[in-house]
């Protein structure tokens, strides 16, 4: 049996609520770990409200050459695993071997010093992830070429867009040359090219045998990256194998499930609301399933539900979230001018979306359920996720792209 690059025993990670931080965790954890778990099925049972588990018992082995994703919902304890991995964070209980030099981009931007240009970024955080000057001198062309951001390497970072950060920081830690590289959700902020040369690179880096954790909600990331797939479900190792098996578990699972923040206004299950969705499919123009649109497209979502009551005048409600939660457009009947007098058993209702003019990313449709006046939420739940793309928007233009009127009046710097 060849040797293990990763191995990680029962790993365990209590967060308790509340009280003084421990030296490893910051405010942010603290807060971000509470809110990931603050509704975990069995969490306030066993230890009470004032701690959570953000893992319990997560046992795995990667060998030397592996490209594994880490998928999950948000509060799965994906980012919390790589900080075990990392050393940032220690385990409660359990233990993790890391056997190679280790590089890792948990957050974007991590090492950076703001008043710092991109060069002496790229020195500071190299040092920290353990390069010598004199390594980090012979790659310095490569890193900026990498990261394409060759005019502005003398600039500050403050003054570098999220995506300049991105590509700069997973530019650094690639070109460690580690033999165990982590990656935590970076490329989520990086145009499709720039994602297109990451995969490539970590591919490269699998060639000459260095493992890859990837952890992602970008499903087609995951799919042209992994060799292999971990679902993690509310601290725990669910499943553990090919990536079109794994992949298609988790979103089975995940459809249809209750969005977290109206879990107090409706409570935890559909079954028990006046009206609950069935199915969200999501269609092109012509009627057939898609799972990825081209920018300008239109998009049919057809909704099917479940009216345990009669509810008069409901108000369906389609929102499309991006893959770092961000809420991007919602169309509503209200709003929309449509209306039903009631609604009452088993039904569909379509939607029709004007041309998509959302920037490349990964979306989740969201639905929903309101009264006419935004008042009462029946149900919220989140459905299919789908892929928008075009060659040249990306989330460095914003959330979406409309084209404006501009005009220049006659004889203004013209002379």
């Amino acid at each position: 049996m060849s040797e293990l690059a990763i191995r990680a025993e029962n790993l365990s990670k209590q967060y308790r609520l509340g009280t003084a931080l421990s030296r490893h965790d910051t405010l942010r954890d603290q807060i971000m770990g509470g809110l990931k778990s603050a509704f975990r099925r069995g969490g306030r049972a066993e230890q009470g409200p004032e701690t959570i588990w953000a893992l319990k018992d997560v046992s795995f082995e990667v060998k030397p050459g592996e490209l594994v994703g880490i998928i999950g919902r948000n509060g799965a304890g994906k980012s919390t695993l790589l900080k075990i991995l990392s050393r940032i964070t220690e385990p409660t209980r359990g233990r993790a071997e890391i056997r190679g030099r280790l590089g890792s981009l948990l957050e974007v931007g991590t090492g950076f010093r703001l008043e710092l240009s991109g060069r002496e970024n790229i020195y500071l955080n190299g040092a920290i992830l353990g390069m010598r000057k004199a390594e980090i001198d012979r790659k310095f062309d490569e890193i900026v070429a990498f990261a394409e951001v060759e005019p502005f390497v003398d600039t500050p970072v403050k003054r570098y867009s999220s995506g300049m950060y991105a590509r700069l920081a997973f530019a650094v830690a690639a070109h460690l040359d580690p033999d165990i590289l982590l990656i935590d959700e970076v490329l989520s902020v990086g145009d499709l090219a720039f994602q297109r040369k990451c995969i490539a690179h970590a591919k490269r880096l699998q060639e000459r045998n260095a493992t890859v954790l990837f952890v992602s909600h970008n499903m087609f990331a995951v799919k042209a990256m992994c060799n292999r797939v971990i679902y993690l479900s509310e601290g725990e190792a669910r499943f553990d194998g090919a990536p079109e098996h794994v992949i298609h578990l988790y979103e089975q699972e995940s459809r249809l499930t209750t969005a977290k923040w109206a879990q107090e206004m409706v409570g935890p299950d559909p079954a028990r609301r006046p009206i609950r969705i069935t199915e969200i499919e999501l269609l092109g123009e012509d009627g057939r399933p898609r799972t990825v649109f081209d920018y300008g497209e239109r998009m049919r979502v057809r909704l099917s539900f479940e009216a345990s009551e009669r509810i008069a005048n409901p108000n369906f409600c389609v929102s499309f979230i991006r893959s770092d939660n961000v809420a991007c457009c919602n169309f509503n009947m209200a709003m929309d001018g449509f209306t039903i007098p009631f609604v009452s058993g088993s039904g569909t209702i379509e939607l029709s979306t004007p041309p998509l003019k959302l920037v490349s990313e990964l979306y989740t449709a969201q639905v929903m359920v309101w009264d006419t006046e935004f008042e009462r939420l029946y149900t919220a739940q989140m459905g299919r996720n789908f892929h928008v793309q075009d060659q040249l928007l990306s989330t460095h233009f914003g959330v979406f792209h409309e084209p404006a009127e501009w005009r220049w009046p006659a004889g203004e710097g013209r002379s």
